[in-house]
């Protein structure tokens, strides 16, 4: 089994986001779910356990089920809507943990999930939200007048309580998605931050700029 280390791309239920785009994700229930077999046959059972521990993580949590949708929203573009869909965020995110399971389990019948991990480093936790509050006014001016998304203003109050709460790896992880996703410009020392927390968190080095993000030479921050 490959080493969490060893991923190369973005991975776990962001890895999943960054994947359902048009036009090669169908904007619903089931071209999200296909995508995510797709992502457990090439990538293995390592990759299904991170994405079902990250699920578990955002259902479990305490946070807003309007929390939750805005940063899944954030993550992909607002590609596909579960609430709109009439889903619901949280059992929409069930349906995920039960895409994990059922590909685990073909192998492992006896699979059992155990309980999320403790929370990461608080410092960690506080050089993302250092990040985050950096970036928040230029990520709500990008989320708000995007031009392949429909706008989502509460995009930074959502991200700061996720990183908040969540382990430091996860809120790490939808924050640099949504970086991503919406393009926001950032310099080369954000940059080197940005990878030095990806470091820190154990990832391969290639993962921190997997996805377009848009560096530019000249912007200092």
């Amino acid at each position: 089994m490959t080493p969490r280390e060893d991923f190369t791309e973005d991975f776990g239920i962001t890895g999943l986001t960054k994947h359902i785009t048009p036009p090669y994700v169908p904007g619903d229930e089931a071209g999200c779910l296909d995508m995510a077999a797709l992502l457990f046959e090439r990538e293995g059972r390592l990759y299904a356990e991170e994405m079902l521990e990250d699920a578990r993580c955002l259902v479990e949590s305490s946070l807003s089920d309007g929390v939750l949708a805005t940063v899944w929203l954030a993550a992909t573009g607002s590609h596909f809507d579960p609430v709109g869909a009439g889903l619901g965020i949280r059992p929409w995110l069930r349906r995920i943990e039960g895409a994990c399971l059922s590909f685990i389990r073909r192998d492992d019948p006896t699979f059992v999930p155990t309980a999320p991990g403790p929370a990461a480093d608080p410092a960690l936790r506080d050089a993302v939200l250092a990040e985050l509050r950096g970036m928040a006014p230029a990520l709500a001016e990008a989320a708000v007048s995007a031009r392949c998304a429909p706008p989502l203003p509460a995009v930074v109050p959502a991200l700061a309580a996720a990183v908040a709460e969540l382990p430091a790896d996860l809120g790490f992880r939808l924050f640099l998605r949504a970086v991503k996703t919406y393009f926001v410009p950032i310099g080369p020392a954000r940059k080197a931050r940005f990878k030095e927390i990806g470091r820190r968190l154990g990832y391969h080095g290639l993962v921190v700029g997997d996805g377009n993000l848009n560096v530019w030479s000249d912007l200092v921050d």
